[in-house]
């Protein structure tokens, strides 16, 4: 699987485990197919905002590289879920609660989508 693929499926992930964790991420109506389809959206804007923005390593980094790809992914992150809080209700699809809750749901997000690039067996060590 390569960068991209990783990436995505790293977004898909945590979105997903975001809207099933938190008690603050309320997903449509109360049909199965409306929640799935609340976290597809959701998913489908992380995404396409984290594909036209991204910001992360590409591979296998040190530490102190990852923690700060790590935190201005999540900076960016934060603001595509406050985004999302207000584009949600709009869209009928999602409604998020708080600063907590955008601030846990960017954390999680961020954090399934560097641990997916770093443990991944395909990723290659970089050189200093």
């Amino acid at each position: 699987m390569n960068d991209q693929g990783r990436r995505r499926l790293g977004v898909l992930i945590g979105v997903g485990l975001a809207c099933g964790l938190l008690p603050g991420i309320t997903l449509g109506g109360t049909e199965t197919i409306d929640t799935v389809l609340g976290v597809l959206v959701t998913a489908l804007v992380m995404t396409i905002l984290t594909q036209l923005i991204f910001i992360g390593p590409s591979g296998r980094v040190p530490l102190p590289l990852l923690l700060a790809f790590g935190l201005a992914g999540f900076v960016q992150d934060a603001l595509i879920w406050w985004l999302l809080s207000w584009l949600g209700p709009k869209l009928g699809y999602l409604h998020v609660e708080g600063l907590g809750t955008i601030l846990l749901a960017a954390l999680i997000t961020r954090a399934t989508l560097l641990l997916l690039s770093q443990l991944s067996p395909t990723a290659e060590t970089a050189e200093d």
